[in-house]
């Protein structure tokens, strides 16, 4: 028996209200307004510093080439999510964006499923790379 996930897609990718979010490449219709109805401050195209979660729509491997920049746009805590066809539809592998994870200095920590045709896996900064509060 295949297991059911009931979880809505906003709250499996970390979304929550007032969040900046960016959306790069996303063909997704229904994610613009999805996003929209939780938070105020979102962008479609390159992030504003200091931007929560970025959804980067990669279906190769050169696509996946601003993610080093990416990162210097979110949060220490933030997150790149990077949104891709999966099954025998898939252009990329997920071998092939946690390797240009690594490149850019950024490590994978949870997949999801991003709709019934696209999945997501989650890049965020190693925590020993992110600033350290103040005392």
């Amino acid at each position: 028996m295949e297991r059911v996930y009931t979880t809505p897609l906003l709250d499996k990718l970390g979304i929550r209200p007032g969040m900046r979010v960016a959306l790069i490449d996303i063909d997704d219709p229904d994610i613009r307004s999805l996003v929209a109805e939780r938070s105020s401050d979102v962008i479609e195209g390159w992030p504003e510093p200091e931007t929560d979660v970025v959804l980067l729509g990669a279906d190769t491997i050169e696509a996946l080439a601003p993610l080093e920049e990416l990162a210097r746009r979110i949060r220490p805590n933030g997150a790149i999510w990077v949104v891709s066809r999966k099954g025998k539809a898939a252009t990329i592998r997920d071998v092939d964006v946690i390797e240009a994870a690594r490149s850019a200095r950024l490590v994978d920590n949870k997949v999801a499923s991003f709709s019934p045709t696209h999945t997501a896996l989650r890049l965020v900064i190693p925590v020993d790379r992110r600033p350290k509060p103040p005392r």
